[in-house]
């Protein structure tokens, strides 16, 4: 009889690992066919050639197809735990959700940390060498002299980043052992490494978020119809169309004289009246209720939205003074399935998913918007690999942070399974709460600075002072230049 048990508990272990990875075989897949086609619809197409190049861009692009899917499994990796616990408590004894089980979630953590890991520090390293080589000098040309070099220069690079964390373990760590043996690397430099990435990753976040959840008004107001408050949209479509035919009267006069340079500077103003005219027609066209209620609904459940965030983080903070339970790498709780995480049970538990959503679109929003990375902004079929490895890389860095920062905030309080729970720096009180401080201040004085952008506006030119532009706020399209849904205050 104990011979027949083992034989069956076996037979259970294995059925459920088979149906396990079969689960996370599917919700890859998924997710690498809509990542293919997100990345292909921003490709450059004059990059699909015939010959050798066009096989090394179809490499390129199935690592960055395969790292912006593992970005895309980061960000629903919390989500997913989230429900799949309320779901659990709320139906425990349910056939059909059987599947659904804490072996199933903790082994997903487990897939992303190590994807993650692969991508960041292979594959897309990979990639870019692989795209910007030409073979060493004196070798044949072609796909093996590329590979050749690739493998050397990733050699090189991680012997380059090996000894900086081994310098800098040795810095931090008072350990005489830690600076005399790399015997350790699987064990402890790799996971440190995978530390520094991911507080790195955090702080970025820490930078964009806030900034993003300013911008994201505007960005919203563009995508939307502004109700047309003491606006006659008729005039503005009449002025718009004279100024149009102005221009074609003015690009005939061009062409005929032969003036290049001029010719290029009004199609340019030219294609930019139409589109502006297009977008007051659209907002002419717009029924009264896309005008006068969704637009203020939207804008009002952005604020609440970010007011939340906000108001949690601000709580957060008080529980990592009281209670040492709040720290994101403290006490494990319950397991999943056996306690909801939230006061208020299904409920609270959808409010942390929109919120880490939310999150998550305002740290892409603010990622874009920062200055420094305005030119990795990708154009529909004008992106180059490169430049798409580069966003992989960088959307990979946030989603990667991204529960590793709902966890330090507080948004949730879903536990980090897998290799995120085990970052160093979580369990630094002093990290975590200068981390919390920082994200609560830099937010509040974001939101002040756009809510008030009006009025410092009109100050400054009452005081004379608005010549010597002292109030930045052209990248909030503030500007007379016209926005994306046709609202423009001077023409």
């Amino acid at each position: 009889m104990e011979g027949q048990d083992e034989v069956s508990a076996r037979e259970q272990h294995f059925h459920s690992q088979v149906r396990e990875s079969t689960i996370c075989f599917l919700l890859f897949a998924v997710l690498y066919v809509v990542s293919y086609f997100i990345i292909t619809r921003y490709k450059r197409k004059s990059d699909e050639q015939e010959d050798e190049d066009a096989i090394v861009n179809r490499i390129s692009l199935s690592l960055s197809t395969f790292t912006l899917a593992v970005s895309a499994g980061a960000v629903l990796l919390l989500p997913f735990s989230i429900i799949s616990n309320e779901v659990l408590l709320s139906f425990p004894q349910n056939y059909y959700i059987q599947w659904l089980n804490g072996s199933l979630i903790h082994g997903l953590w487990n897939l992303a940390s190590l994807f993650s890991n692969l991508c960041l520090f292979v594959l897309m390293p990979f990639a870019f060498f692989f795209l910007e080589s030409e073979g060493f000098a004196g070798l044949k040309k072609g796909l093996r002299a590329r590979v050749l070099e690739t493998l050397v220069m990733l050699i090189l690079v991680a012997l380059l980043i090996l000894g900086i964390v081994w310098v800098a373990s040795a810095l931090v760590d008072n350990d005489p052992a830690s600076a005399e043996s790399l015997y350790d690397l699987w064990e402890f430099y790799l996971p440190y490494l995978y530390s520094c990435i991911s507080l790195m990753g955090c702080l970025l976040l820490l930078l964009c978020t806030p900034v993003g959840l300013s911008r994201m008004f505007t960005v919203t107001g563009q995508l939307l119809v502004k109700p047309a408050i003491l606006e006659d949209l008729d005039e503005q479509i009449y002025i718009i169309t004279l100024e149009e035919e102005a221009l074609q009267r003015r690009l005939m006069v061009g062409l005929s004289s032969s003036v290049e340079y001029s010719t290029m500077e009004l199609e340019r103003e030219l294609e930019n009246v139409k589109t502006l005219k297009t977008k007051l027609e659209r907002r002419k066209k717009a029924s009264a209720w896309e005008r006068n209620l969704v637009y203020p609904a939207v804008m009002v459940l952005l604020l609440i939205e970010t007011s939340i965030s906000v108001l949690l983080v601000a709580c957060n903070i008080l529980c990592l003074l009281v209670d040492e339970t709040a720290m994101p790498k403290g006490t494990r709780g319950p397991g999943i399935g056996n306690a909801s995480l939230s006061a208020f049970g299904f409920v609270g538990a959808a409010l942390e998913i929109i919120l880490i959503f939310y999150l998550m679109v305002s740290s892409v929003v603010g990622f874009y918007s920062l200055r420094f990375f305005g030119d990795f902004i990708p154009k529909k079929d004008d992106t180059t690999m490169t430049k798409i490895i580069g966003n992989c890389v960088s959307i990979l860095v946030l989603s990667s942070a991204l529960p590793v920062m709902s966890r330090t905030l507080g948004i949730t309080r879903f536990d980090l399974l897998g290799d995120f729970g085990r970052f160093n720096w979580l369990g630094n009180f002093y990290i975590v709460l200068s981390y919390n401080l920082l994200f609560a201040i830099v937010t509040t004085l974001c939101l002040v600075r756009k809510f008030t952008s009006a009025v410092r506006e009109e100050l400054l030119k009452a005081l004379g002072l608005h010549k010597l532009h002292l109030s930045n706020t052209s990248r909030d399209a503030e500007t007379s230049k016209p926005s994306a849904n046709g609202h423009q205050k001077a023409l």
